[in-house]
């Protein structure tokens, strides 16, 4: 268990070959059509030294941060490559660091 993240609802990972993303969603229901609203954040962690973890340096992190850059943007999903991550937003924009 992952305590950084406890009271957190996880809802997709992606691990990279040194580092790893996790989405985190608070979402809710739309009172008028009921459907799910994601509010996705994304959080991360491991070998910084690309910058692919998206905190702004190359330090490396034993515990995940939430990634600001993207916080309240609506991530949907995420992929961790060997020394870079993309996020894909809830209006169909892609991002990468």
């Amino acid at each position: 268990k992952i305590e950084a993240l406890a009271d957190e609802r996880a809802v997709a990972v992606s691990a990279g070959c040194l580092h790893s993303l996790v989405i985190t969603d608070d979402g809710e229901k739309s009172p008028l059509d009921r459907r799910w609203r994601p509010r996705g954040d994304v959080w991360s962690f491991g070998s910084g030294l690309d910058g692919n973890l998206g905190h702004g340096d190359k330090k490396p992190l034993l515990e995940p941060r939430k990634i600001e850059a993207l916080k309240g943007q609506g991530v949907v999903a995420v992929s961790a490559g060997s020394s870079h991550s993309l996020a894909i937003i809830a209006d169909g924009s892609v991002w990468s660091w």
